[in-house]
């Protein structure tokens, strides 16, 4: 049966003693170390006499001492040696001066950012280089099932993925790039009106929608919606450590997780493009109609003859990249998440983050490319 800490003052002709029962445990001291520190207040030769306390813990020992102040010595009490070597412990503890540590200012402080960027630099790439090596391995290995065993392959997981990241995604990618295509028309109007050659905004259009909104746009609305999703997804999983628990079971975390998702961004990202491309020409069309009075033959004319089917295909070269990108940058955030919510929070911003800079810049590097090759 637990008992309270208590105290009493015993008076004696050459020194006082504090008399301590009970257990001087975190859950029972209460404010028995304070009103013991009044008493002690001002006196210096008291005896502590801690015989009858059944259990004392650290926070118990440091009720003691803090009730003594600094004037506290071990040669003062009376107690059971491991008593005693607690009270030793914690008054080391106490006693132990605080480190101060110098942050370096200036231009010290520079260098040290500058050094650490440069190493986690370092470190991200040869995580990167591991993830896509491990990811070019599974893809190696299913496609050898594709044909040998095709029974090996996760079918399921990849249509549920491809409904997700695909079907689903169909109404904001067509409802997106119709009001872009809207726009870039009357942007072309406006501009083109001032010198008598607004019936050339239909070919603005084409080439603005065939070549680049598509494709963009598509890409940018799947980073922040299915990569964000890949990284929650996968990082809730390894935060629940059913990740590791695939491992322990033989189960590939690539083969099971990463690969599905990968493959149903690489087949819907050009359905994907199709649908946008229909969207945004549809988006100039209604505004060419509205404003110019064009009507749909001869948009649609003007785009089969003067923009042609090339800038399309263009714009789907770039979709396998694209869904390469998205798809392994939210995966690889995903399964970098730690054990914490924070850490989960961090890995789907820097997903959307990371996929949508690497969609800018990689359609910036297409552009540089064919532009090179002429086409």
């Amino acid at each position: 049966m637990q008992k309270p800490a208590q105290f009493q003052m015993q008076a004696a002709s050459d020194r006082p003693t504090a008399k301590l029962s009970g257990d001087w445990t975190t859950n029972l001291l209460e404010g028995i170390g304070a009103e013991l520190g009044r008493e002690l207040r001002g006196r210096k030769d008291v005896t502590l006499d801690l015989s009858g306390v059944r259990r004392m813990d650290t926070a118990g020992a440091f009720a003691v001492i803090r009730a003594v102040g600094p004037d506290f010595n071990l040669d003062q009490v009376v107690a059971r040696p491991e008593a005693k070597r607690l009270l030793e412990l914690v008054d080391n503890a106490h006693r132990v001066e605080p480190v101060v540590v110098r942050q370096p200012q200036g231009f010290h402080q520079m260098l040290i950012r500058i050094g650490k960027g440069v190493v986690d630099l370092r470190e991200e790439f040869l995580s990167t280089m591991g993830f896509i090596g491990h990811l070019l391995v599974v893809v190696g290995r299913s496609a050898v099932n594709l044909v040998v065993a095709p029974r090996k392959i996760r079918w399921a997981p990849t249509f549920v993925q491809m409904e997700q990241a695909g079907l689903d995604a169909i109404p904001i990618v067509a409802l997106t790039t119709f009001f872009i295509g809207a726009v870039v028309a009357l942007l072309g109007v406006n501009m083109l009106q001032q010198f008598g050659a607004e019936v050339f905004s239909v070919e603005l259009i084409g080439v603005a929608v065939l070549r680049e909104f598509n494709i963009v746009i598509t890409a940018v609305l799947l980073s922040g919606r299915s990569a964000s999703a890949f990284a929650a997804e996968l990082g809730s999983m390894k935060m629940n450590q059913e990740v590791d628990a695939m491992t322990v079971m033989g189960v590939d975390p690539f083969e099971a997780l990463v690969l599905p998702r990968f493959v149903a961004l690489l087949i819907t990202i050009p359905l994907l493009t199709f649908v946008a491309t229909l969207a945004g020409l549809l988006g100039g069309l209604m505004v060419t109609w509205s404003v110019l009075d064009l009507g749909p033959t001869f948009f649609l004319q003007r785009i089969v003859d003067n923009v042609g089917a090339t800038h399309f295909w263009v714009a789907l070269s770039k979709a396998p990249v694209m869904a390469a990108v998205v798809a392994g940058i939210g995966c690889r955030q995903g399964l970098m998440v730690g054990g914490d919510v924070e850490s989960l929070g961090r890995r789907v911003t820097a997903a959307v983050v990371h996929s949508v800079f690497s969609v800018i810049m990689i359609d910036a590097a297409f552009a540089l490319f064919y532009m090179q090759l002429d086409i």
